[in-house]
């Protein structure tokens, strides 16, 4: 308790309920977003006549509203649906984190479940979470929705996710599911970042799933200003922000794509930031420390996800580095690369996959780099780390294989007369 005593005073308080800043949390007006609330709410509203809305498909940065809105349209329509004769249901199914066929038709079966079964409703037999051929849960299900009746909206967030893991088979059964139901009718959102997920599509998949498209833009500075706002009337004690913080947290996310996550985190962590300082209020130093303190814990969480490949190229970065060059061209990270990964007993990568490990390093912000022109020598890319690589380091040497002990015996004295 006396550890704590100090954090349970309202001395120098700055929060009021900091959980509205949080991702999860989801306001009852969402800014700038109505066009796409109101596209969405007409392509469903024929459900609220036992009709078959379209299925759509919803593109957008991280960050835009797309699962807000999505949520918020359902809800609506849950609502309108009690006070009408037809039975609407939604259910919303986080791709990354459930992403196999049988997982997702298991997860809507027991998202569909009723409390008021009738008792021959609860004869039938309870789908487990593993454990039945694909074939007899998707004909369970397809009786489940049978006897419901109504419409069921499926949303599928992240659907890239699972069509990249698992193919296009979940989607080709579930936007054919209609023309085996008699009493029922079902009706797919696919809620996606990536434009490029189609790629990997059979055509026929992708006319039946994305018969309405909806794209959803980046919010601009003074659109996240709005959206800040809203959330800090609730977020914050009156007058414990200081007037610059909220216009600096959305003008550094309209930097980042206009993400409205990013802005909500930095307001949030600028708070923390102050609460632990006891600062009587959010100055904008706080927002500036919150932004790198972000950063930081980014880079880390990127880094120590990194599959195994990519982490030897950035090692060989650091090796580099090590050896005093502080710019690297992609030759010089390929050779090393090869030597590593003879010596940890990985399959070595061609030049140009590495190329392309190298450019996804790029677009994560862990390297910088540059082509530049070698004349009659053609052209080449150069590479640096933008920040101190120390905390790179840490990170990469985590895994046990990329440590000093791990790497034993390797040729060192080979890389020392190479690159001297």
């Amino acid at each position: 308790m006396g550890l704590f005593k100090k954090y349970l005073t309202d001395r120098n308080k700055i929060f009021k309920n900091r959980e509205v800043l949080r991702h999860s949390y989801r306001p009852h007006i969402l800014p700038h977003r109505m066009p796409q609330i109101d596209e969405i709410a007409s392509i469903l509203a024929p459900s609220l006549r036992n009709e078959t809305p379209s299925n759509i498909l919803i593109y957008g940065k991280t960050g835009t509203g797309k699962t807000a809105s999505v949520r918020y349209v359902g809800s609506e329509l849950e609502k309108a649906s009690s006070q009408n004769v037809a039975t609407c249901a939604v259910v919303h199914i986080n791709c990354e984190v459930i992403d196999t066929q049988y997982r997702v038709l298991a997860q809507i079966a027991k998202d569909i479940e009723r409390p008021d079964e009738t008792p021959s409703d609860k004869l039938r037999p309870h789908i487990p979470m593993t454990g039945w051929p694909t074939d007899q849960v998707y004909m369970e299900l397809k009786n489940q929705l049978e006897a419901r009746g109504g419409v069921l909206v499926i949303v599928l967030d992240e659907i890239d996710k699972l069509v990249k893991k698992s193919g296009d088979d979940t989607l080709y059964n579930l936007t054919r599911i209609n023309s085996d139901l008699h009493s029922s009718r079902v009706c797919i959102i696919g809620i996606s970042n990536d434009l490029s997920f189609k790629d990997f599509l059979d055509p026929r998949v992708l006319s039946s799933l994305s018969e309405e498209e909806i794209v959803f833009p980046p919010y601009n500075a003074p659109q996240l200003c709005d959206i800040l706002q809203q959330r800090a009337e609730k977020a914050f004690v009156l007058e414990t922000l200081d007037e610059g913080v909220i216009p600096l947290c959305a003008a550094l996310a309209a930097q980042e794509h206009g993400d409205a996550r990013r802005a909500l985190d930095l307001l949030r962590i600028s708070g923390e930031l102050a609460e632990r300082e006891e600062a009587e209020k959010v100055a904008e130093s706080h927002v500036k420390s919150a932004q790198a303190k972000i950063e930081t814990d980014s880079m880390i969480e990127c880094i120590s996800t990194l599959p195994t490949q990519s982490k030897v190229v950035l090692y060989s970065m650091l090796l580099l580095e090590q050896l005093g060059h502080l710019i690297f061209t992609s030759g010089e990270v390929c050779r090393v690369y090869q030597e590593l990964a003879c010596h940890l007993e990985i399959d070595v990568l061609t030049n140009r996959r590495i190329t392309d490990l190298i450019s996804e390093l790029n677009m994560l912000g862990v390297i910088n780099t540059r082509v530049v022109s070698r004349g009659r020598y053609g052209r080449t890319k150069e590479m640096w780390f933008d920040a101190n690589s120390t905390k790179i380091q840490e990170v990469i040497q985590k895994d046990p294989r990329l440590t000093e002990q791990g790497l034993g015996q390797m040729d060192r004295t080979w890389l020392k007369q190479t690159f001297r």
